[in-house]
């Protein structure tokens, strides 16, 4: 039973660290707006994550040159 609550208390402990961390980073990337915005990491991030594909916006034509 002692190692149950300890592997609980462990894995509590680490997933409640990782808010903290989140939150830090969040909090930096506000106050030092120069270095980026906040990046979140993991499969909500779209192209290339979670073996999901990119959706590429269709490009606009390219008009011909006017001439002089």
């Amino acid at each position: 039973m002692l190692n149950y609550l300890v592997a609980f208390g462990a894995i509590a402990g680490l997933m409640v660290g990782w808010v903290v961390v989140q939150r830090i980073a969040r909090g930096y990337a506000e106050r030092h707006p120069e270095t980026g915005p906040y990046r979140e990491v993991g499969c909500s991030g779209g192209c290339g994550h979670c073996g999901q594909p990119c959706e590429q916006p269709a490009e606009a034509p390219v008009a011909p040159p006017r001439p002089l």
